[in-house]
C-alpha cells in the first residue's frame, strides 16, 4: 500500500468508522463518533467515543483508535477518517468530521511521514491536520 490513501481506501475507512460509531457510549451529548485508520503495515485500527458524567474524563474516538494502535503492536498511522452524527441518525448519514484540537495533537504523535486523512473539505496531510505541530523533536535539547 502506498503512503497516500486512495479514494477507495477512504471509502473503506469511512465505512469502518460508521460501523464502530454504533458502539459509542454517548448518553450525554447523544453524538456518536467513530474513527478508523490504517497503519503503515496495513492494519485497520478503530475507536469510538466513550462519554462520562465527569465530562473531562470522556474519551474521544481518536483516543480509542490510538489505544487500538498501541495494543495491536504499535506502528504509525498512514490514513485516517473520523465521522459523527446525532444519536439516532442512520449510520450511512454520519458525516466526515474534523477531530478536536486535542485529538489532532494525539494523531500527529502517531502519524507516519506519509499520513493523509479525509476531512470535510477533502484530503489533508499532517501539516494540514495540525500546522506547526508540537512533537518529540521539540523536546530535544
Amino acid at each position: 500500500m502506498t503512503s497516500t490513501a486512495s479514494a477507495s481506501e477512504f471509502d473503506e475507512l469511512t465505512a469502518a468508522a460508521r460501523t464502530i460509531a454504533d458502539r459509542s457510549y454517548c448518553p450525554y451529548s447523544h453524538f456518536r463518533v467513530g474513527a478508523a485508520g490504517y497503519t503503515e503495515d496495513g492494519r485497520l485500527v478503530v475507536g469510538c467515543n466513550v462519554e462520562n458524567a465527569g465530562y473531562g474524563v470522556t474519551l474521544c474516538a481518536e483516543c480509542g483508535l490510538v489505544s487500538d494502535l498501541i495494543a495491536g503492536g504499535g506502528g504509525r498511522l498512514r490514513s485516517f477518517v473520523c465521522v459523527g452524527a446525532p444519536d439516532g441518525d442512520p449510520a450511512d448519514r454520519r458525516a466526515v468530521i474534523m477531530p478536536c484540537g486535542r485529538c489532532r495533537q494525539l494523531l500527529s504523535e502517531h502519524a507516519g511521514p506519509g499520513f493523509t486523512m479525509l476531512s470535510p473539505q477533502g484530503v489533508l496531510d499532517l501539516d494540514g491536520l495540525l500546522p506547526q505541530a508540537f512533537g518529540p523533536a521539540d523536546l530535544e535539547t
